[in-house]
């Protein structure tokens, strides 16, 4: 059984064609822009099996031809077992799967064997898994505790390792300002995903505040509610810095 938030029928933008959203329940990350807050606590999901979401998927089946089903959340990983089997089962029916994570429950490489039978979940999960869409907040590791109250290092290993598994991957990076807006953060993350032989996509999300009712509702202090929205063309002028370091690094 899994903790799950919610699910949405047609979603449009959490990978390709028309998905099937599982939102599980449960985050380590604390991201001051998280726009599901209500979705932090694991003991607060509700109790669903691997059978009843498909289930409940398979009613509008058609729309999904082009699309498929995508773990979301909080942390999707935070519950490693359920969401190799949730996977597990959409294969078996054919249906594309998409995971949309961190990357902060990755293990590491270590030499523990609490960390090898970490790793070997993992494995088990990807083989099920043919699209992970990957959100890396900050590529400064200070300025990520900052963000998000954990490290990036689990991430980034996370991401190499995607690469050294061919795993298709979609880069996702909310731009903030005054955060993640500025020129050397973006030109960071460029070299890095110049490393990455296995990109298919980026996807630059500008920074909103439509979460703050959320905070306000749960009682909650938005951190970032002097903050302004990012533009559409301040986004354009971020993914445009971060391709244009891609194409330096990978020339050099």
């Amino acid at each position: 059984m899994g903790k799950i938030h919610s699910m949405e029928s047609f979603g449009t933008v959490d990978g390709p064609g028309v998905r099937f959203v599982v939102f599980f329940e449960g985050c380590p990350m604390r991201c001051l822009y998280c726009h599901n807050p209500d979705t932090w606590h694991l003991e607060d999901g509700q109790e669903m099996s691997a059978e009843e979401i498909l289930s409940r998927m398979e009613r509008n089946r058609p729309f999904y031809r082009t699309g498929g089903i995508t773990a979301t959340g909080g942390e999707p990983m935070l519950q490693m077992d359920f969401l190799t089997e949730l996977f597990a089962g959409a294969k078996e029916r054919g249906i594309h799967t998409c995971l949309d994570t961190s990357g902060i429950m990755f293990p590491g490489r270590g030499g523990t064997s609490e960390e090898r039978e970490r790793l070997k979940k993992v494995d088990r999960m990807l083989s099920v898994t043919d699209l992970v869409m990957l959100d890396i907040k900050h590529m400064d590791a200070a300025e990520h505790r900052k963000l998000t109250g954990q490290d990036n290092e689990k991430i980034l290993a996370f991401a190499r390792y995607l690469d050294e598994k061919q795993i298709p991957v979609w880069i996702r990076h909310v731009v903030v300002p005054g955060i993640t807006f500025r020129r050397e953060e973006l030109e960071a993350l460029g070299r890095f995903l110049a490393t990455l032989s296995n990109v298919e996509k980026l996807e630059v999300l500008p920074y909103h505040s439509m979460g703050k009712v959320k905070y306000d509702n749960l009682g909650m202090d938005y951190a970032l509610k002097d903050t302004p929205q990012l533009t559409k063309a301040e986004a354009k002028s971020a993914e445009t810095i971060i391709l244009e370091a891609m194409q330096r690094a990978k020339n050099v």
